[in-house]
């Protein structure tokens, strides 16, 4: 089998399903950003980034990504990808508190979005190969070291939202991987550790102050309590059927800050009301279906871990996201899939379904060939 083989059919395998719940949640997020009004120069820019999403799509759904089985693969993977966060952290230029960013002149690349796929191809090929071990706790602990490398690099920089993104997609996996109920507790018990050392040593002010404004948001809503409380007063003040299209004063009026990215679903709940949200919910909800199907189709143990890896990815954004504007969560700073600006977290989210469009197509192939076999008599336990 060649590296990045083309498959000879190429659109037979696309779950288009999936791929135009995620389009019309780019085409609800341009409309949030725009409104036809004219007025944002983010606009045409995240029409660009959705085209340019839309062909890495097509161009890794055509791909055989059964080369990603081989270990090799996946370390030298996971060990590019810590490259740019080492420089990051070490070279960066702080923009809005935090060294996330490579700065490319007319556009800014965010490597975080693409580590994430590349600790769930990792974690994905560690676990595979241990499925039937993986009740030994020494497999929780490698694969916790090979995510908290990757926690720390991102937390230092720092991202917390991403950090607590990368913390769930490891979670996720684990339990999926079949860890033992004995281990929950030892788990539980480490995440407080972990927190404790991140409030003291690794958290900044602003961050713990954002915490302990969660706590009681009302305290500071002139100051550290401002995002949570204009959000929570666009999302409110949608009621039923929201304000109109291009008619929300909190964000139109830049009374709800970064409302292009970090507060999109609040600026969209407050134009379309209740009812948008619920369009919101049933557009990811199929998403998420669909994710899980390709994951209960998978070739391998690989193609399923994977596919329930992008599922966590794209469900702890979307939940953090959410409620970091309802003002459940504390404002972490987190974007919600395809809806949000940018161009980074937007290429990551359509690669992540491109290749599992590129893995279902073998794995139906798989499928088919098991179910022949089965009802000829010749198919064989595996």
């Amino acid at each position: 089998m060649k590296p990045f083989a083309i498959a000879k059919k190429k659109t037979g395998s696309i779950d288009w399903l999936s791929f135009g719940a995620a389009l019309a949640l780019c085409g609800l997020g341009l409309l949030t950003m725009d409104s036809f009004n004219g007025n944002d120069p983010l606009f045409m820019r995240q029409i660009i980034w959705i085209l340019l999403s839309v062909a890495v799509f097509f161009g890794a759904s055509v791909i055989d990504w059964r080369f990603l089985r081989r270990g090799g693969v996946a370390a030298g993977i996971y060990a590019a990808v810590l490259v740019p966060l080492v420089i990051l952290v070490v070279l960066g230029h702080a923009t809005k508190g935090a060294k996330s960013w490579f700065d490319l002149g007319p556009f800014a690349l965010q490597p975080v979005e693409f580590v994430k796929l590349a600790l769930i191809i990792t974690l994905a090929k560690y676990f595979s190969r241990r499925h039937i071990e993986i009740r030994n706790i020494r497999h929780i602990l490698v694969s916790g070291i090979y995510a908290g490398i990757v926690f720390g690099l991102v937390a230092l920089q720092p991202d917390f939202g991403s950090a607590v993104i990368i913390f769930i997609i490891w979670l996720g996996m684990v339990f999926v991987s079949g860890i033992s109920k004995r281990h929950l507790a030892a788990l539980f018990m480490l995440g407080l550790v972990a927190f404790s050392g991140l409030w003291f040593f690794g958290f900044h002010d602003y961050q713990r102050q954002r915490i302990m404004t969660f706590l009681n948001p009302a305290s500071d809503i002139h100051g550290a309590g401002y995002n949570a409380y204009q959000s929570t007063v666009a999302v409110g003040s949608g009621q039923l059927l929201g304000k109109g299209v291009g008619y929300g004063t909190q964000s139109k009026l830049r009374f709800l800050p970064e409302y292009q990215t970090d507060f999109i679903f609040a600026a969209f709940a407050e134009e379309w009301g209740f009812v948008g949200i619920i369009i919101v919910f049933a557009l990811f909800g199929l998403l998420f279906s669909r994710i899980v199907l390709i994951a209960s189709r998978g070739a391998s143990n690989f193609e399923t871990l994977f596919a329930l890896g992008v599922f966590f990815y794209l469900l702890a954004h979307f939940v953090l996201h959410v409620g970091i504007n309802m003002g459940v969560l504390p404002v972490t700073g987190t974007t919600i899939p395809f809806m949000s600006y940018g161009g980074s977290h937007l290429i990551a989210e359509f690669l992540a379904l491109g290749i599992l469009s590129g893995m279902n197509r073998y794995a139906a192939a798989v499928h088919r060939g098991a179910y022949k076999k089965e009802f000829s008599g010749g198919y064989d336990a595996i």
